[in-house]
């Protein structure tokens, strides 16, 4: 094989095989976006894709902003890579300082990953280790739920609870076991928190009668479910998982790799609820989307727990080639300062009303069989066509796109999370496209 240079057609889409995505379909008419500013991408023609997504879950402050975009140039001439592994640099030391400044209770301790799954994975094997550096070697069992969404690794998907990320891969981690979720159609419609449901919290109880709770190391939840159609907690239900871990020495983890950094109105869906997780994953919002990086915080028990022994021994035998990465925390420094400067978290929480009466100005619409929002996030589920899951909800994707909006769906279920730099003419404009579609697919 020759290593010369070959001649490339660059409209050549079949090298790539795209994640999360019908290839065959997609090739035959793609949808490409080939720049981006503020509220908007712009396809390879020029033509506008307002934001209704904050991509996947992560610009929250919007597209190619300047003080981010100039701390990556900055750092990348300064400082490009540094090994992390017995070695450091400021930056890394920096970041972790101004997140911890960020956290609610004793979460105060920061362990730097490259994503969401890396995150999860990452909890899981500190949860693990904790507990067998005290003793409790026993605890082994991790409890998720069903429609929870983890990311992709092999932890991940274990916890995890959706049918389609599992199936194709055979055995996954051992001892899991997965607590109902939460969401329920008699209560359509629900704007915010519902009222009722806090108790389905106590089937936690009966999983640890089922398994001995001295054999549980965790259990995991995202507070709102995202990926699998904005699922809100009902009012008092984190609080009762957060009291029956505490009660049997079993840790509760977050997973607020969509919750964290504003999408609630808060810096976390833990300040919100007042419910704080013995670690917390994030990833997406840490660097706006920008440079891959993802975290997992954690209390000060936990670490302290690994710091015993000779002080020559590693302690936790984990870590990322590009953890702390120098690009991603410079990238991250930023992110917090626009954050900080703009009040986009509180510009969130002011919103929040009109968001709520936007996405709920679609009740009526043909086939739309339910509503539902908290922050700036917002879930429109449809009726599912006869024998064809899913179809409905992609003719609307389609739709939406050719009209110039980016949505993201999921089976039959709409979500909408815009950049926390939304204006309310941009929620109009969501509704509206939406709702055009929406009709049209009917």
């Amino acid at each position: 094989m020759s290593a010369s240079p070959q001649p490339v057609d660059p409209n050549n889409l079949e090298a790539l095989w795209m994640p999360f995505t019908a290839n065959r379909q997609f090739k035959r008419k793609p949808r490409l976006m080939s720049r981006a500013e503020g509220m908007y991408y712009y396809t390879p023609d020029n033509r506008e894709i307002l934001d209704g997504t904050a991509g996947l879950w992560c610009v929250n402050a919007g597209h190619g902003r300047k003080p981010i975009v100039e701390a990556i140039q900055k750092q990348a001439a300064k400082l490009d890579y540094a090994p992390n592994f017995q070695m450091g640099h400021p930056i890394a030391f920096e970041f972790a300082a101004r997140l911890q400044a960020m956290l609610p209770g004793d979460l105060n301790h920061v362990f730097y990953t490259n994503s969401g799954s890396e995150s999860v994975d990452t909890a899981l094997k500190i949860a693990l280790a904790y507990h067998r550096a005290r003793g409790q070697g026993q605890r082994v069992r991790f409890i998720g739920r069903e429609r929870g969404y983890h990311g992709v690794g092999f932890g991940g998907i274990s916890v995890g609870g959706i049918v389609g990320n599992r199936k194709q891969f055979g055995a996954q981690l051992p001892y899991v076991d997965h607590l109902p979720h939460t969401h329920d159609m008699s209560r359509a419609y629900t704007k915010g928190q519902p009222e009722t449901g806090a108790d389905l919290a106590d089937r936690l109880e009966g999983l640890l009668t089922l398994h001995d709770p001295s054999t549980v190391a965790a259990v995991i939840v995202e507070p709102v479910a995202g990926s699998t159609g904005v699922l809100v907690p009902p009012k008092g239900y984190l609080e009762k998982l957060r009291a029956i871990c505490s009660k049997h020495g079993i840790l509760l983890i977050f997973d607020e790799v969509i919750t964290g950094f504003g999408r609630l109105g808060t810096s976390f869906a833990a300040d919100r609820f007042k419910v704080v997780p013995d670690l917390m994953t994030v990833a997406k919002g840490v660097t706006n989307g920008t440079v891959p990086m993802g975290a997992v915080f954690a209390t000060k028990a936990i670490y302290d727990a690994f710091m015993d022994g000779p002080d020559n021994v590693i302690e936790l035998f984990h870590g990322y080639t590009y953890s702390g990465h120098p690009l991603a925390c410079a990238a991250g420094l930023a992110t917090l300062d626009v954050y900080r400067d703009e009040g986009l978290f509180e510009r969130a929480a002011a919103l929040e009303p009109y968001w709520q009466d936007a996405i709920h100005s679609l009740k009526g619409t043909k086939h739309v069989i339910d509503l539902r929002n908290i922050g700036l996030i917002g879930g429109i589920e449809l009726e599912s066509r006869p024998g064809a899951v899913g179809a409905r909800a992609y003719d609307v994707l389609v739709d939406c796109f050719e009209a110039g909006l980016l949505i993201r769906v999921t089976a039959d279920i709409v979500a909408l999370s815009p950049p926390l730099i939304v204006e309310k003419k941009h929620i109009d404009r969501m509704v509206d496209t939406l709702g055009t579609a929406l009709k049209r697919a009917a």
